[in-house]
């Protein structure tokens, strides 16, 4: 069973071929130089999201791509635990696709629904999220979702990062 997740403003939900297009625009830009290669290519772009569609297909669970109530056919980015091989530990991640949902507080909605689904329905006891020391956005919202760095944490191996690990929320079912 794929959850749909709801918050006030955002539906999040499994990510679709059809959203692509919007993903190789994200993947492509200067936006997106913290989670991809520092020479992409689309057709590196299309096997990153082949792999972010797979990790559903291989774990049960994954990035959830959000999108407002009002247009949920137009994706804005996706959020949601992450647990690739060769990660130490559960990941919640996220990414903001569009630069015009920038500073509207999407990213924090749709992570906190998230970071919310992967404790309560997946049963994590703990989650970290790890950032590029030069991405000072990503940073300031994991501080905001009231993760701290962990200095004593692993990092994926060649992954150059901070460690930021997230408190157990209390969630009310």
């Amino acid at each position: 069973m794929t959850p749909v997740l709801e918050t006030e403003r955002l539906i999040l939900r499994r990510p679709e071929a059809s959203d692509l297009p919007v993903w190789l625009d994200f993947f492509m830009s200067d936006r997106a130089r913290y989670v991809r290669t520092p020479e992409p290519t689309r057709a590196l772009g299309w096997r990153a999201f082949a792999t972010i569609i797979g990790h559903w297909a291989i774990r049960g669970f994954g990035s959830l791509v959000f999108a407002e109530k009002a247009a949920p056919e137009a994706p804005l980015g996706a959020a949601g635990p992450w647990f690739p091989e060769g990660w130490p530990e559960p990941e919640l991640g996220w990414t903001l696709w569009r630069e015009e949902a920038e500073g509207k507080g999407f990213a924090f909605e749709a992570a906190s629904a998230a970071r919310d689904h992967a404790f309560r329905d997946l049963g994590w006891e703990t989650a970290v999220s790890y950032v590029d020391a030069r991405n000072t956005r990503s940073a300031r919202l994991a501080e905001r979702l009231g993760a701290r760095p962990d200095w004593s944490a692993k990092t994926p191996e060649g992954l150059q990062c901070v460690v930021f690990r997230h408190p157990k929320p209390e969630i009310h079912a």
